[in-house]
């Protein structure tokens, strides 16, 4: 049986089947590539390309819409931020353990991906052009190049250029464009 996988890569929108036994969450942080199958490609001009397998690397998807069945962390506080990860304008919530301190915590990310609730994805370069909601996504933690949130993140995305909102509320999605 296929799991159904959407997700997000540098070229545009990739939809199709993953047949592989597990968890989506747990083969894109072990396996190196993924086949899918029936697999819809929809690239930024829309003129979309349909396939009846292609292989797609892990480390190609930069965001990973999460299934329904995919549980949210229990008791977690949630921080509202603001990403760039490759073409793409990423607004959600991170969720930490109540009293997380990212300065003075032992526990570090692990893994490729982070996951993240109530995502709002659009085009950085275009945001009004339209925005996709999802309840949770898994975002590739290596491609992020620019976070804004109300706590430091440099741990989460090492590469990125970060910056705490001096906002008090939403994060300016302006300013990680």
């Amino acid at each position: 049986m296929a799991i159904d996988l959407e997700a997000y890569t540098a070229e545009g929108i990739l939809r199709g089947g993953v047949v592989a036994d597990g968890r989506l969450g747990d083969l894109i942080e072990t396996l190196a590539s993924l086949g899918v199958t029936r697999a819809v490609v929809i690239p930024f001009d829309g003129a979309e390309r349909r396939s009846e397998r292609i292989d797609v690397g892990t480390d190609d998807l930069l965001i990973v819409v999460a299934p329904s069945t995919t549980p949210a962390p229990v008791h977690a506080s949630w921080h509202e931020l603001a990403l760039t990860v490759g073409p793409y304008l990423v607004e959600a919530e991170l969720p930490t353990l109540p009293g997380f301190d990212p300065g003075r915590a032992l526990v570090r990310p692990t893994g490729t991906f982070v996951l993240l609730g109530s995502a709002r994805i659009s085009l950085a370069a275009a945001p009004s052009a339209g925005t996709a909601g999802h309840p949770l996504i898994w975002v590739n933690r290596y491609t992020v190049e620019r976070a804004e949130a109300d706590l430091e993140l440099s741990v989460f995305f090492p590469g990125a250029v970060t910056s705490l909102s001096s906002l008090g509320g939403r994060p300016d999605p302006a300013s990680v464009a």
